[in-house]
């Protein structure tokens, strides 16, 4: 895996904590695979580690515009420290999943920072602002610079755009400044953070939860990521191959009657817990196991990293649910995809 800045130097602050996937992701709420089959072409994409954006139009067909495609209500940024903590910590999640791959690249240019796992699955081949954007320009400037860097390697790649980096006038114009230079919008996830999670409104099912530290656990959690995301599971498995990832991503199965149900992932950076990879199996759905495993990973690092305050991207499934649970939304992360 390389580090570099622009001029090639390894860069002094490491991993700074900004939730890397995503995704993821997206995050995926306990319901969103109730959606993710194969639904029209109608360039919208599956929820993915938090994570929801658009993958290769010839590889699969993606959620329909009710499910994904809807903006979410704009709230005002509650705080400078809020959005910071939720844009930190989605980088940080990307950078450690690109240092688990021999194959990875994290890099910081001027106002851009690069975390590409190296794969198939494009929304792991990502670009991140990094500074402020005082104009349109100045966001095309840093849109060519990313769009380089993977021109270079031959990879597909994707966009993350938090708003809380834009100033008003490059914030009206960003999709319209993007899809210009040809990335596809994909979806706008709620940036979301809870300073503590409130306890659960209804006793919560007994599961079997179990840390993924490879092997049959690996396994689990990569095929129910396919299932839930729509994802083909040699994608899945390429992004999560490395066996040192498991160290900083700190995932969870769960298990009911022995049988793999739901996974959630947390990332630590920004000062925060980032949740990432709520996804449970189709037939296994609204019965709380996505809230129990979410909840177990979640006091797990409590108690490990001494962190109370948690932070997530939701998509439209999840959101209801999060905001039980004591989350409240202070930004908006925008996906686009090459």
């Amino acid at each position: 895996m390389r580090l570099a800045n622009v001029d090639g130097a390894i860069p002094r602050h490491g991993y700074r904590g900004a939730s890397i996937f995503a995704a993821p992701g997206p995050t995926a709420a306990p319901s969103d695979c109730a959606g993710a089959g194969r639904p029209g072409p109608n360039g919208r994409a599956p929820a993915i580690l938090a994570w929801a954006a658009r993958v290769p139009d010839r590889a699969f067909q993606v959620l329909p515009q009710q499910l994904c495609g809807r903006r979410p209500r704009r709230t005002v940024t509650l705080g400078r420290v809020d959005f910071a903590s939720v844009e930190l910590n989605l980088r940080t999640s990307f950078r450690v999943v690109a240092a688990g791959r021999g194959g990875g690249e994290v890099r910081e240019l001027p106002g851009v920072s690069i975390a590409s796992a190296g794969v198939a699955f494009q929304m792991f081949n990502a670009a991140f602002l990094s500074a402020p954007v005082a104009s349109e320009t100045d966001l095309a400037r840093r849109l060519l610079l990313a769009m380089t860097h993977f021109r270079a390697r031959g990879l597909e790649w994707a966009f993350w755009v938090c708003e809380g980096w834009l100033a008003r006038g490059a914030q009206k114009r960003a999709r319209q400044v993007l899809q210009s230079h040809g990335l596809r919008h994909s979806v706008d996830l709620p940036g979301m953070e809870a300073r503590a999670v409130l306890p659960p409104e209804h006793p919560l099912p007994e599961l079997e939860v179990r840390r993924v530290e490879g092997g049959s656990s690996r396994d689990d959690f990569c095929a129910i990521g396919s299932v839930c995301f729509n994802v083909p599971i040699a994608w899945f498995r390429e992004v999560f191959e490395g066996p040192s990832v498991w160290t900083s991503f700190e995932a969870w199965v769960g298990y009911r009657n022995r049988e793999p149900v739901s996974t959630t992932a947390v990332v630590v950076g920004g000062d925060a817990l980032g949740v990432y990879n709520v996804a449970t199996l189709p037939g296994h759905q609204r019965r709380g196991y996505g809230e129990a495993v979410m909840r177990h990973a979640l006091d797990d690092a409590r108690r490990r990293h001494g962190i109370e305050r948690s932070i997530l991207q939701s998509t439209p499934a999840g959101f209801r649910l999060y905001r039980r649970m004591g989350y409240r939304t202070v930004t908006t992360v925008s996906v686009y995809a090459s």
